[in-house]
């Protein structure tokens, strides 16, 4: 096996360059091309290329928001920390994430739920529109569904991609059903990474 003599700026074009070879006759959306082909390439998992939804307009959607000046929640750390944060701050917004705050943890205590179900509560009460990019708990998108049908919540977007078992196949097809603006992951695949990886592919393509 040959290895390329990369220079480090041109390994992330090259790489894209091997996923569109491996992707072959495979013909993929225009409109969510590049979304589709970051998250495979931050996965290495080419079942992205079948398994993601979006919902009309979705892209145009979310790159507005970002411009308005919309908070990005995450449901964790990891997924907030993927974010690439320039573009989005210099357009007034934000980047949040709640699940290590002390008044989330004491009422996900308190109430016997997840930090992860209050995280996205707390979300529900900024004053400005939100982008919900979930990689990683199911109960974060329950929750989201459960605001929006009792009228406390209209987000901007929500990216639904938990990874897991327990209700995550579930949760995501509750999103869907919602017909908010979205982007979903179906099945268990997903992850905080791949929650990044669709903000920033949008973020990247918004033009000044």
């Amino acid at each position: 096996m040959k290895i390329e003599n990369i220079k480090p700026d041109q390994i992330e074009a090259r790489s894209f360059e091997i996923i569109g070879e491996m992707l072959g006759g495979k013909e993929l959306d225009p409109r969510y091309e590049a979304v589709i082909k970051r998250c495979i390439h931050t996965s290495a998992d080419f079942e992205y290329a079948d398994s993601l939804y979006f919902t009309e307009g979705i892209i145009e959607k979310v790159q507005r928001a970002i411009k308005a000046g919309a908070y990005i929640v995450t449901d964790t750390k990891m997924a907030q920390a993927g974010i690439n944060k320039k573009r989005i701050e210099r357009y007034g917004g934000q980047v949040l994430c709640f699940i290590g705050d002390e008044d989330v943890a004491a009422a996900a205590k308190e109430r016997g739920v997840t930090r992860s179900l209050v995280s996205m509560e707390k979300a529900a009460k900024l004053d400005r529109p939100v982008i919900f990019a979930i990689g990683n708990a199911p109960t974060a998108l329950l929750s989201i569904y459960d605001l929006v049908k009792a009228g406390r919540l209209d987000p901007a977007a929500v990216i639904g991609v938990p990874v897991g078992f327990v209700n995550v196949v579930e949760s995501k097809e509750k999103i869907i059903e919602l017909g908010v603006p979205a982007i979903v992951a179906r099945g268990r695949k997903g992850g905080s990474n791949i929650a990044a990886a669709i903000v920033n592919a949008i973020q990247y393509q918004i033009t000044e």
